[in-house]
């Protein structure tokens, strides 16, 4: 039985950071969905603060995750990509969240606090040997962890079609068979006499064909082993996952750190996995939606949600704890049976510069300090996460440069206007887009200088091959860049110009002189900062045997969690 807490002479409150994956902001009751039932997260806007211009930092779940725990955008840690992978795509490769970087877990774990990560990572695990863990999340400030290291991919689940450089995978198996073809068709002629081919040849090529099969076989049929894994800490519990429990075993988790932890200032960070694909199949939720599969996954994240709040509520503890709700980055349009929806907004996931792809929700609640039902049409980021938890636990050590603003000024009400004047859009390493707010105007202004192109053509998406692109053929370049006045034309349909928009040529100044500044250092793409690998390249990328989490005997891995969380 779960009693009330009585807080102590600690003053600083807690922290509950609720991330879902892939969810759309038209999913959601209090952002204008009616059709999906999602009581519980209107209830945290009801009771606290909901913000309307609330922008990921990028459109994929790598960076956008990179950016909402260091306030920085992802580019500056080398997790924003320049090339076709966009996100990490393998736990055994060596790209992640570099360890010089700083998240608010590290800074306030600092100050006192205890803090947890319960979910999904996706920020890497090891650099150079198995077990250096070089990029957990037990080494970015967070005491513990229990969730899965990766993500969820349609590999998790048998039967599901492969999402993971499938066209790679087809082209080595596609050669390793010739290679097998040839070697067979000289093993033949050999045998019959007709040609004379050496034993060390032969011998050569077997090594060779055997060599190509495996460079294919092994790390592409295997994946559900390989990335499909929950850790608790830096201990493999489960591989590959269990989807039918994951969800119960989470939320199982969440509640117990609250508990546990609630005598002394904490932060955990509730990183779901719904809804991104494969979607979940509970019994309790299956065919309860009028949406299908997707609309009972969003239900399900909402009565999670609901669940977590009641923890933090029969603890005595709401009036002392800030909860926050977002998602990663917009709903994934191109599969309409198992993605978001996100509202009036042109795009999606993996799109930089439309609004589809980065406005999300983003709810405050902490009764007591902030007012019931406010709502604040601002731009803000989740990079302002950062430094609001760092202001709010007190922490005045010095910082490297940040990209967010502390938004107590916005939420309490002490303030009319985001510290947020210009907001630049990447796509990968790519600037797709900026949005600008004059500070003698309540227009937002949003400069397209590249946007994807859509497949097929009017769709408003790129079903043709599952993402849009960042760069090359597969965009459209634009000088004059695009222009919308998006406190007017939110759905970014109707693009200014000179003749119908005085302020034109002022606004593609400023923000042309906004990108030449010191966060992009080029005119239109950037590396990472000066030391920090490229943590996106292919050769942090692909996989590593020797990098590879398990449990058991490399290559025979293999268990099933039955542990329980800490009591």
């Amino acid at each position: 039985r779960i009693c009330p807490v009585k807080k102590g002479l600690d003053s600083r409150p807690n922290f509950v950071l609720i991330m879902v994956d892939d969810l759309g902001i038209g999913d959601v009751g209090c952002y204008g969905n009616h059709t999906i039932r999602t009581p519980n997260i209107d209830r945290l806007a009801l009771e606290g603060v909901k913000l309307s211009q609330h922008i990921a930092a990028a459109p994929l779940c790598t960076p956008s995750r990179a950016a909402f725990l260091t306030g920085r955008y992802a580019l500056r840690s080398g997790l924003a990509s320049s090339g076709r992978v966009p996100v990490l795509l393998f736990l055994a490769g060596s790209g992640g969240l570099p360890p010089t970087e700083t998240t608010f877990a590290k800074r306030l774990q600092k100050q006192g606090y205890t803090t947890g990560l319960v979910g999904k990572w996706h920020l890497g695990v090891n650099c150079v040997s198995r077990g250096d863990h070089c990029h957990h999340p037990n080494q970015h400030g967070f005491h513990y962890f229990y969730g899965l290291p990766f993500t969820l991919f349609n590999n998790c689940v048998p039967g599901q079609p492969v999402d993971v450089l499938a066209d790679v995978e087809q082209v080595l198996r596609s050669l390793s068979q010739l290679l097998g073809l040839g070697l067979l068709t000289l093993v033949c002629l050999r045998a019959l006499g007709l040609l004379s081919v050496s034993v060390g040849l032969l011998v050569a090529l077997t090594c060779l064909t055997a060599g190509g099969v495996a460079v294919w076989y092994v790390p592409f049929r295997f994946l559900q082993t390989w990335n499909c894994i929950v850790m608790r800490n830096q201990e493999v519990v489960e591989q590959p996952l269990v989807m039918e429990t994951l969800a119960e075993r989470m939320l199982n988790e969440a509640q117990h750190f609250i508990s546990r932890n609630a005598h002394q200032p904490f932060l955990l960070f509730f990183s779901l996995a719904h809804v991104h694909t494969p979607l979940f199949n509970s019994p309790a939720f299956a065919g309860k939606s009028r949406h299908g599969v997707y609309g009972d996954n969003v239900e399900e994240m909402d009565w999670i949600i609901g669940q977590v709040t009641e923890t933090v509520d029969s603890l005595g503890l709401a009036n002392n704890t800030m909860m926050y709700f977002t998602s990663d980055h917009g709903g994934h349009i191109e599969d309409p049976q198992r993605g978001g929806w996100n509202g009036i907004y042109k795009g999606g996931k993996a799109m930089g510069g439309w609004e589809g792809g980065i406005r999300v929700p983003g709810i405050f609640r902490w009764p007591g300090r902030l007012p019931a039902g406010r709502v604040v049409d601002q731009p803000t980021s989740l990079m302002d996460l950062y430094p609001t938890l760092r202001h709010l636990a007190q922490d005045t050590e010095a910082d490297r440069p940040l990209d967010g603003h502390d938004l107590m000024p916005l939420l309490e009400g002490r303030s009319r206007r985001s510290e947020h004047q210009f907001m630049l859009h990447y796509c990968g390493s790519y600037l797709h887009a900026v949005r600008w707010q004059p500070p003698d105007c309540d227009s937002v202004f949003k400069v397209h200088y590249v946007t994807p192109v859509f497949s097929p053509a009017g769709t408003g998406g790129c079903s043709d091959q599952e993402f849009c692109s960042c760069y090359g053929d597969q965009v459209t370049s634009h000088d004059p860049p695009l222009v919308y006045d998006l406190l007017h034309d939110p759905t970014e349909s109707r693009p200014l110009s000179p003749a119908n928009e005085r302020r034109f040529a002022e606004v593609l100044r400023r923000v042309d002189e906004a990108v030449a500044g010191p966060v992009t250092r080029g005119p239109r793409t950037q590396g990472p900062e000066h030391g920090v690998p490229n943590q996106m390249s292919w050769d942090h990328i692909l996989w590593k045997p020797w990098l590879q989490p398990c449990c058991g005997t490399f290559p025979f891995c293999g268990c099933q969690d039955n542990s329980r969380p800490p009591g």
